[in-house]
């Protein structure tokens, strides 16, 4: 999927040049297209492109000149329809569109790449997805290919949760997570484990890393990749925390009542229960 920035009254010129350098189909995007596996999907001007249940929607921009952001628009539905099976390219281009849409696939689990802005014509947007802290990987275009299929190969498939028989022993999760603890104060060990193999694969696929006990062994030396594993844990809803009327009840009835019967030696542990639509992604075939 191709989205530029594209002057909205000139014939969009890419679906040609692109059809020059690859031998897949490149096509013009259409509205209820269903997108197909080894195509290339061009934006066409004047549209904004989304994307639900792996067909293609095109929109009528709000704003058909001035600040548009048309990447954003389209990562975020990518990151809704394809879960963590969405991958995020930011390229050269000026402004910061691609950013907030990177942000997106991340909350999702998805794999996100920004070019390296030294090698790239405009620099702007690859350096705005970076100094955002959302691009995974940063890397010339040459190489930008080869990072992409190792993510592929070591994550955002539709099965998230690998067979128990081919788990690695608890060992190396014990050590990630003692180094976890050590850090950030944090204790993750209660965790579902499911999502805390999750992330931290995640996070071996951006470090190239193909075991856990390999991963565990380059953290001491790299705090750094503690501090982003600590940021992918806490990945989640938020909503429950921007309410304040919850918080209200809280603070006059819940913690006086807790807290007066809490013996000296007990801890407490908070959860947030959240409800939330699950629907399996998409798989393009």
């Amino acid at each position: 999927m191709i989205v530029q920035h594209l002057d909205p009254t000139h014939k969009g010129l890419l679906v040609e040049l692109l059809q020059h350098s690859t031998s897949m189909p490149v096509a013009e995007a259409k509205e209820r297209a269903r997108v197909k596996a080894g195509h290339v999907y061009v934006i066409p001007p004047n549209k904004d492109l989304s994307i639900s249940h792996g067909v293609l929607h095109l929109h009528v921009p709000e704003r058909p000149r001035g600040l548009r952001l048309p990447i954003d628009f389209f990562f975020r539905s990518l990151a809704e329809d394809q879960g963590e099976n969405a991958v995020g390219v930011v390229l050269s281009g000026m402004g910061s569109d691609g950013t907030a849409g990177l942000a997106a696939i991340r909350d999702h689990e998805g794999g996100t790449f920004a070019q390296d802005p030294a090698s790239a014509g405009f620099a702007s947007m690859p350096e705005s997805a970076i100094g955002a802290g959302v691009a995974d990987v940063v890397a010339s275009v040459e190489s930008l290919p080869d990072r992409i299929a190792l993510h592929a190969v070591g994550g955002g498939t539709a099965e998230v949760v690998p067979p128990p028989q081919v788990r690695e022993p608890r060992s190396g999760l014990d050590k990630v997570l003692v180094l976890l603890r050590q850090r950030t104060g944090h204790d993750f060990s209660l965790y579902k484990k499911s999502t805390v193999y999750r992330r931290i694969e995640r996070r071996m696929g951006v470090r190239q890393v193909s075991t856990i006990a390999d991963y565990a062994a380059l953290l001491p030396e790299a705090p750094e990749e503690i501090d982003e594993l600590f940021r992918e844990m806490l990945i989640g809803v938020t909503s429950f925390f921007r309410d304040p009327e919850s918080w209200e009840v809280l603070e006059s009835r819940a913690w006086p009542e807790l807290f007066s019967q809490r013996p000296p030696e007990w801890s407490f542990r908070a959860w947030c229960p959240v409800a939330r639509r699950v629907r399996k992604p998409t798989r393009w075939r």
